[in-house]
């Protein structure tokens, strides 16, 4: 089972007045258009690229268009932010992160944390974390692209559960293809990448996965090396 979107359009994209928003020339016209990400993407939003968007069925909503897709050069990049847990879902969902599972509760709480994932699997119990990643630089991908707090919390709260008896994972879906590896994107966030390292040190599994893109698709596909 393929994520995929209906109504995609392609345009142009012109700037970004806000995190929120962006003006997109759509068919010859200048529309706004929701932007699925807030993070900074910087390197991706430049005055002119290809831009992918996707029509809202919702006639009443104040902007008729969703950004989702961006090319890089040669590379499309998937940064709709809500995508890396529904194809993350589906991945799970086939058995083939994880064998035997009998529950996935999305939006599991867990102490003063919610997680995305509480799996479980004959006797394991597992709290799974999954952070989209779309920063790239020579065929490195890095997260975060800015500073996170709450990915700092979120990697410690995942060494508690480890102490605590459960297993937890944190999984970066790379939303492009042809990557060559990750690493924790040390220089705009060194406190996420000490905390990622020492998560994985408390036993907390770290794995990263990259993705078939298409216009108007998404697919995880295969494991991408992890280095830290």
């Amino acid at each position: 089972m393929i994520m995929t979107y209906k109504n995609i359009i392609l345009g142009i994209f012109i700037s970004r007045p806000n995190r929120f928003i962006a003006e997109v020339e759509i068919e010859g016209n200048i529309e706004i258009c929701h932007v699925k990400n807030t993070g900074r993407c910087k390197e991706l939003l430049i005055p002119g690229v290809t831009v992918y968007v996707q029509r809202a069925d919702n006639p009443n909503r104040t902007t008729k268009y969703d950004l989702i897709a961006v090319r890089k050069g040669e590379r499309l990049i998937n940064m709709d932010s809500s995508a890396p847990n529904k194809v993350f879902l589906e991945y799970l969902q086939k058995g083939t992160y994880i064998k035997d599972v009998t529950l996935i509760k999305p939006e599991a709480r867990y102490g003063a944390s919610r997680f995305d994932f509480y799996v479980e699997a004959g006797g394991r119990r597992i709290f799974i974390e999954v952070k989209g990643v779309t920063l790239e630089e020579n065929g490195v991908v890095m997260f975060p692209d800015a500073p996170t707090e709450r990915g700092v919390k979120h990697l410690n709260e995942l060494a508690r559960c480890v102490s605590e008896g459960y297993e937890a994972h944190v999984v970066f879906v790379i939303q492009m293809s042809d990557v060559k590896y990750f690493i924790p994107n040390n220089h705009t966030h060194p406190a996420f990448g000490a905390a990622l390292v020492a998560a994985k040190q408390a036993g907390v599994a770290v794995a990263a996965f990259d993705c078939e893109v298409d216009e108007d698709s998404l697919e995880i596909r295969n494991a991408v090396e992890v280095r830290l």
